[in-house]
């Protein structure tokens, strides 16, 4: 019998995280406390953006990466909505443009100054006024500029041309119920929706159709999650019938048997998943857990491996995730994460050692 049958070749196996030193986190930050799970952090190659407690409105904060320490209480915010902050998203187009949605029904986006805040900025650039409830998803198109995908309460997919500040599309009446979760393919064709009715959707917006659905993808009634992988799978995270967390695998065009599922823990927290389109490994972060699992997506049975674990002393309340341009490689970095505590922002770098 060969060793190799024993233990799979990784590139991924002996993937460590790393958090830095107290002085390069971000400290003495009211991070929001609104129920809603959403990450409450985004991050660009310039600029870490946190969802802040407010009073009278909703604000975030917005700091250029390397001004780490503690944190002013009288640091600018971006403070233009009048209800709390759900979600923020950067342009992936443009570091210094970014999209936020609201409690006030509307969608906002701003545009930051080349050097971050020196005073508070309320004037967006743009106001997209069309849900009526309030907005806990917002996501930027992928390939094309100034698309924005918004998805609110009322359950209805708005997308939007930044530009003109115009709907494009109006997706009204494909979902029944409360929208979890939006994620766009990797070509920006279609996207996934995961719904509180129990089903995951394959969505092409142009056409207004559903193109795939999958009913009672998760048994569990907590809130589930889908993404797009690269080649066109779909990645689910959800809850069994018996409350336990599961991870699930599955092939767009068959959609009646997942390829692959596993069982991880029975804790209560929402899973947030984040997909690595490069190195195939995603990350798994369980809201008000103190760790991060990671997984190697591959094209032979049993599809999802275990790689490891990341734990930390502290739960997180959220998670921020840089994109691949904004990782030091020289330092073999394959992933960071921001990761929120309650009163401060401490980022975590994933790196695969060398000899």
């Amino acid at each position: 019998m060969s060793f190799r049958k024993v233990v799979r070749q990784s590139k991924f196996r002996h993937v460590f995280g790393q958090p830095v030193k107290t002085e390069q986190c971000y400290d003495d930050i009211r991070v929001s406390r609104v129920t809603w799970d959403s990450t409450f952090c985004a991050v660009n190659p310039a600029f870490v953006a946190i969802i802040v407690e407010a009073s009278g409105g909703g604000a975030f904060l917005i700091l250029p990466l390397h001004k780490t320490g503690r944190i002013d209480k009288s640091y600018p915010t971006v403070c233009g909505h009048t209800g709390p902050v759900l979600d923020i998203d950067w342009c992936p187009h443009n570091d210094h443009v970014i999209a936020s949605g609201s409690e006030d029904c509307t969608v906002m986006v701003w545009q930051i100054p080349e050097n971050g805040l020196s005073q508070p900025l309320t004037e967006p650039v743009v106001v997209l006024e069309g849900h009526s409830k309030r907005v806990g998803i917002i996501t930027w198109h992928p390939t094309a500029r100034n698309v924005l995908l918004s998805a609110g309460c009322d359950n209805v997919v708005l997308i939007w041309n930044v530009g003109t500040a115009e709907e494009l599309y109006r997706l009204d009446g494909l979902h029944p119920d409360l929208i979890y979760s939006v994620s766009w393919s990797r070509d920006g064709a279609r996207f996934c929706t995961a719904c509180k009715d129990k089903s995951v959707r394959v969505i092409d917006p142009r056409r207004g159709t559903v193109v795939a659905e999958k009913e009672r993808a998760h048994e569990g009634a907590r809130p589930m999650r889908a993404i797009f992988l690269a080649d066109g799978k779909i990645f689910t995270t959800g809850f069994s019938r018996m409350s336990e967390r599961q991870l699930a695998l599955w092939d767009t065009d068959h959609l009646e048997e997942p390829m692959g599922l596993q069982e991880l823990d029975s804790s209560n927290g929402a899973l947030l998943p984040f997909y690595d389109p490069d190195t195939n490994v995603v990350y798994v972060c369980g809201k008000g857990d103190s760790s991060i699992r990671y997984f190697e997506i591959t094209e032979e049975p049993p599809y999802i491996h275990f790689l490891n674990t990341f734990t930390s002393k502290e739960p997180q309340r959220g998670m921020g995730w840089m994109p691949k341009r904004g990782l030091d490689v020289s330092k073999c970095e394959i992933a960071r994460f921001y990761k929120l505590h309650e009163r401060k922002c401490e980022p975590i770098i994933m790196t695969v050692p060398r000899k």
